[in-house]
């Protein structure tokens, strides 16, 4: 028990941190009616789960391997996410109501999926931080400390879901505007941050 309450306490740790799919899951919340919210939550919690398995198991030393793999991911990465906060930036007030279906199943897969896969940095600080433990894990704890974090994972997107989705009605249309504004604005940096290190990898 010792080693999965140490992996849930890592695993908030590493996941709570506003980034590219905390922005991805409130704004969905802000925006959708709550079942659709959180069917994107779940969504969300199959990739970051499946990342955190790569990332303890290893797919960062492939990265850290092939360099002509880390600038394509770089690549791609930050063109879809600059696209993705864009996309928000341009989006009108009146697409930010709760409809409960602006975004398709499938294309809430492929942002999710972006958001989390497509995100060299999150790779890199999995592998740095679950490698690193996985390391100095005993062999038959392995399970139960990774079991741990795909449960942090459950428990922090569920409920930032259901949070932001139950006081969603005390937003509204100005409020969700902005909120999108700033979020967009936050995602763009990301992108421009990836961008930017895809060129320093391609001019060093």
């Amino acid at each position: 028990m010792g080693y999965f309450l140490q992996g849930l306490t890592m695993g908030l740790a590493y996941v709570a941190p506003i980034g590219l799919q905390n922005l991805f899951v409130i704004n969905s919340a802000l925006t959708n009616t709550r079942r659709r919210a959180l069917l994107t939550a779940l969504i969300v919690i199959f990739f970051d789960v499946t990342l955190a398995l790569a990332c303890f198991f290893g797919v960062g030393a492939i990265m850290e391997r092939y360099q002509w793999l880390q600038m394509a991911i770089l690549l791609a990465g930050s063109v879809i996410v600059i696209f993705i906060g864009i996309g928000l930036l341009r989006a009108k007030a009146e697409e930010l109501d709760r409809s409960g279906g602006a975004m398709s199943i499938r294309k809430t897969i492929s942002s999710a999926c972006v958001v989390t896969w497509f995100n060299p940095q999150a790779i890199i600080d999995g592998t740095m931080m679950l490698g690193a433990f996985h390391v100095t894990l005993p062999g038959s704890q392995s399970i139960p400390f990774i079991s741990g974090v795909a449960l942090a994972s459950c428990l922090w997107f569920t409920g930032v879901t259901l949070l932001i989705s139950i006081f969603s009605d005390k937003f509204n249309t100005k409020v969700l505007r902005a909120i999108n504004l700033v979020c967009g604005v936050v995602i763009l940096f990301y992108g421009g941050k990836l961008l930017l290190n895809f060129f320093q990898m391609l001019t060093a």
